[in-house]
């Protein structure tokens, strides 16, 4: 039997749109541009590269707590009003801050706040209430609002901080946060309960809406879990070590000149976002269409091997090939997560399970690139740190293609709510 269509007008393809805007904005402009003003801060206060990096990790480190505690208390519009405002004030004071390097941790602690809050988890929640059938397609749209915005982020830094300095160029971005604040009063909505409508627009809600939340034990006590966890770690692990050390990385290849290094960075950061759009949008597709098992197997075979291609960059060689790669499946790898988290433990689970998952993927992609400093400071090259990389790319693949067909959550003993999980 055909699902029914509500004669309604579905109101979801408008959150997909704001949700565009709202999700390049507070993820896609800071989180991809930051890292362009690291060298800055080198030269400017003297700080050492494992100094530098050491903000982003010590900071998730410190509000891990924040997703499975605050996030599924609060609403997505709300999460994303308090995120971006968070984040304006991070982005802000790194441009106005002095050079105590106690203070440059503090800002990393309210931007990882502001990211929790803003970023993927409330866009993954909303879309995941809206859609069901289409939800890869409408998630790979929400997503390619990170890597355009991100994109033109990366061609907008370099002017202006030529021009204006990197203080004034922080505080700018800081300031572009507050543009989400009319979509998300005005057009998000949190669920189509308040439009008077059901996922996808039909005139009855689809049964995993029916399904209570699985508890955190749940959750903790499912082996499935733990693998979705291990892989999406070791993969945006890699991928965070790309996307931190590109700069210093093409410095160490040959591009010595301050000209030519921001030209490389911006050259490459440019085609690495507009890539991984389409890397969500394809990838959104098969999703719907294919194993999303499988789907997400090969992205993070792609991801590692993205990383010999990184290391072959060098003057005169440009850096495109290498982006268009890596872009491709950075762009898949993040959106994929949710989407297995959804079809794996149910839709009204998705909030505690990337409470979760987020907080740590955050430690994951902030952390490794850590050692990756270190390692790089101990070795004097980048060559064995990005082969270490390299194999924690692989695990994370082969994490990913050990995943179970099905996942019997069982919730703990005592627990009323006792639901089977749906296809993985």
């Amino acid at each position: 039997m055909q699902p029914v269509t509500a004669k309604k007008p579905f109101f979801g393809w408008f959150i997909v749109i704001a949700s565009i805007v709202t999700f390049g904005i507070a993820v896609g402009v800071p989180y991809y541009n930051l890292p362009f003003f690291y060298d800055y801060f080198q030269k400017s206060y003297g700080w050492r590269l494992d100094q530098i990096t050491l903000g982003f990790p010590l900071a998730a480190l410190l509000t891990i707590w924040v997703g499975p505690i605050l996030i599924p208390r609060f609403s997505p519009r709300k999460l994303i009003l308090a995120g971006t405002a968070a984040t304006a004030v991070a982005l802000c004071g790194f441009g106005l801050m002095g050079g105590s390097i106690f203070v440059y941790f503090l800002f990393w602690f309210i931007y990882t706040v502001g990211y929790l809050f803003s970023g993927p988890i409330p866009h993954q929640i909303l879309v995941s209430y809206w859609f069901r059938k289409k939800r890869g397609m409408a998630m790979g749209l929400v997503y390619v609002g990170v890597g355009l915005f991100g994109a033109l982020g990366a061609k907008f830094v370099k002017p202006l901080t030529e021009a204006y300095g990197f203080h004034a160029a922080l505080v700018v971005l800081g300031l572009l946060m507050f543009l989400t604040w009319p979509l998300a009063f005005f057009v998000l909505r949190d669920k189509p309960g308040e439009k008077g409508l059901f996922p996808d627009g039909l005139a009855t809600p689809p049964p995993d809406l029916k399904l209570k939340p699985h508890s955190y034990g749940a959750l903790l006590k499912s082996w499935p879990f733990w693998l979705l966890l291990i892989g999406s770690i070791a993969s945006i692990g890699s991928i965070g070590s790309i996307n931190f050390h590109m700069k210093f990385v093409f410095r160490d290849e040959g591009f010595t000149s301050q000209t030519a290094l921001n030209s490389v960075w911006s050259t490459a950061q440019f085609w690495i976002l507009i890539s991984s759009i389409v890397g969500r949008l394809s990838i959104g597709y098969f999703a719907d269409v294919f194993s999303k098992k499988w789907v997400m197997t090969a992205t993070y075979f792609i991801v590692a091997a993205t990383i010999p291609l990184l290391l072959m960059v060098r003057p005169p060689k440009d850096p495109i090939f290498f982006a268009l790669v890596f872009g491709f499946a950075m762009g898949a790898d993040y959106m994929l997560i949710p989407l297995m988290a959804a079809e794996q433990f149910g839709v009204n689970t998705l909030a505690r399970a990337m409470a979760i998952i987020l907080p740590a993927n955050t430690i994951g992609q902030t952390w490794i690139p850590q050692l990756v400093s270190i390692m790089r400071e101990h070795y004097g090259s980048y060559q064995t740190p990005m082969a270490w990389v390299f194999g924690l790319a692989i695990l994370g693949a082969i994490a990913i293609a050990i995943l179970p067909r099905y996942t019997p959550l069982v919730e703990p003993a005592g627990s009323i709510e006792r639901t089977t999980s749906t296809q993985a």
